[in-house]
């Protein structure tokens, strides 16, 4: 059953309650309170343009402890190498906007559910303190990133991008072996983000993980 939310009262049903592919409901808004509560609950928005807010609770999470991410050799050669900088919170904007508007191979459709209103609600989330990028320089110019949540050093991942080679795979190692997260929520499985050791959990888990930190 998907539940239908209204604007005036913020609530969320529980995630248990969430279909097959995890959607649980529909509608609200996008309020910095309402997005607060959703992550708290393991709960993301995921919608385009074309559609109402749909709020989704997996029954499986696709997640990455930091103390199991995968460095090859080629990458640990791109850390020694030192040829890109990450930077944390230094232009969040840009990351978002990169993330929405970047091609990515085999989905090209891939940007489309960061919607204006989407942008705007996690760049009030950043202004906030909730909301962090990591961006990767080359020469002075942003070539790399990724966004996200943090909620109970759990970093919530929403998007990454990458206009060169390894950029984002650089962003990720660096938000595992720099920060204090205990998980990152990778949310959708592919093939980039099993090569760096990603793996499934149950809901149940993944909750459980979210609520002790």
């Amino acid at each position: 059953m998907v539940y239908k939310l209204e604007n005036d009262n913020i609530w969320f049903p529980n995630p248990e309650l969430a279909d097959e592919d995890g959607l649980l409901a529909v509608g609200g808004d996008l309020s910095v309170e309402r997005l607060l509560l959703a992550y708290q609950n393991g709960i993301f928005p995921w919608f385009s343009d074309e559609t109402p807010i749909l709020w989704y609770s997996p029954h499986e999470r696709y997640v990455l402890f930091p103390d199991k991410v995968r460095i090859t050799k080629s990458m640990k050669q791109v850390i020694r190498g030192k040829r890109m900088k990450v930077t944390v919170d230094q232009n969040f904007e840009e990351v978002i906007n990169a993330c929405a508007t970047v091609n990515r191979d085999g989905q090209p459709d891939s940007g489309t559910w960061i919607t204006d209103n989407m942008k705007s609600a996690y760049i009030q989330l950043h202004k906030q303190g909730y909301a962090h990028s990591f961006e990767v320089w080359q020469n002075q110019e942003l070539v790399g990133g990724l966004y996200g949540m943090v909620i109970n050093n759990v970093f919530c991942g929403e998007s990454m991008f990458s206009r060169a080679s390894n950029a984002s795979k650089l962003a990720l190692i660096t938000l595992c072996k720099n920060t204090n997260s205990r998980m990152i929520d990778c949310q959708m499985h592919n093939a980039h983000l099993e090569s760096m050791g990603c793996e499934f959990i149950s809901r149940e888990e993944y909750l459980q993980i979210l609520n002790n930190g």
